[in-house]
C-alpha cells in the first residue's frame, strides 16, 4: 500500500493512514499523549489488539482484551479529541469521545478523561475516567 491508496485514518485526523497513526501501529513512538491516544482509537477500529496492549502502561495492562470475542462487534463512528494537557514532561491527560454502535442499536458515545505516562521516551496509556 502506498500513501496515495492508503485509507483515511480512523482517528479523523484527515491524513491517510500511512501518514497518521499508521507510522506508530508500526512501531514508531508516538510523539504525543494525544496521537497515542489518537492511534489506540485507530487500533480499536482495526482490530490490533497487540499494539493496544504494547501501548497500556505495565502498571495497567490487562492480560488480553478479547477484541474478536467481542458480539456484536463495535462499529466505530468517529472521534473527538476534546482536550489535551501535559502536567509535566512526562505525563499527560486526553479527554475525547468516541462515537459507536453496536449491533443494530442507536449510536452511543464513550466520553473518557485518559491518563498517559511517558517513559523511556514513550508514551503509554495509564488509565481513564468514563464519565
Amino acid at each position: 500500500m502506498t500513501m496515495a491508496t492508503s485509507p483515511p485514518c480512523p482517528c479523523g485526523s484527515g491524513k491517510t493512514t500511512i501518514a497518521c497513526c499508521g507510522r506508530w501501529h508500526a512501531g514508531d513512538p508516538a510523539p504525543t499523549a494525544e496521537a497515542l491516544m489518537r492511534s489506540r482509537y485507530s487500533a480499536y477500529v482495526l482490530g490490533l489488539e497487540d499494539y493496544l496492549l504494547a501501548t497500556w502502561h505495565a502498571s495497567a495492562r490487562p492480560a488480553s482484551l478479547d477484541l474478536a470475542a467481542q458480539s456484536p462487534q463495535p462499529v466505530w463512528l468517529g472521534l473527538t479529541v476534546k482536550r489535551h494537557e501535559n502536567p509535566t514532561a512526562d505525563t499527560a491527560v486526553v479527554e475525547f469521545v468516541a462515537r459507536m454502535r453496536i449491533g443494530g442499536c442507536s449510536a452511543q458515545r464513550m466520553h473518557e478523561v485518559s491518563r498517559f505516562v511517558r517513559e523511556d521516551g514513550r508514551w503509554y496509556y495509564l488509565d481513564g475516567d468514563v464519565t
